[in-house]
């Protein structure tokens, strides 16, 4: 059994628009997902959220609603990411660690390639 690991993704939404970024490096490399990262001990989900966005976007959303959460067992672990729905509250976005971005639709959602676990949650925003 691999271990599980704790994420969170944020999505995004800016006029409509929900921003996609593409993974960078590792396992996942070239993937769509929505930008996040793991929770580390102590911190809240909405928490991590935030952090994980000021480290890999240089800007600062305010975490609403939870998408859903889902689970996905990949090569290298388990992964239990749990999507949140978020505002820009400070900053654009800029890529620091992923390869592109786009900002979509939520009915454009399913033309990208997105990774596994991201997913679920693709599926239901699309349905919005």
């Amino acid at each position: 059994m691999s271990k599980e690991i704790a994420v969170v993704g944020a999505v995004i939404v800016v006029d409509d628009l929900i921003l996609c970024t593409r993974r960078g490096t590792g396992p996942l490399a070239g993937k769509w997902e929505f930008p996040g990262g793991k929770i580390d001990p102590g911190e809240t989900p909405q928490d991590a959220l935030v952090r994980e966005v000021r480290e890999e976007l240089g800007c600062v959303v305010g975490v609403g609603d939870e998408v859903t959460t889902t689970r996905y067992a990949y090569d290298f672990a388990t992964i239990a990411l749990t999507t949140f729905y978020c505002t820009l509250t400070e900053g654009r976005p800029k890529l620091t660690e992923h390869t592109a971005a786009r900002w979509l639709t939520p009915a454009g959602l399913v033309e990208l390639d997105w990774a596994p676990a991201d997913i679920p949650a693709v599926r239901l925003i699309s349905q919005t």
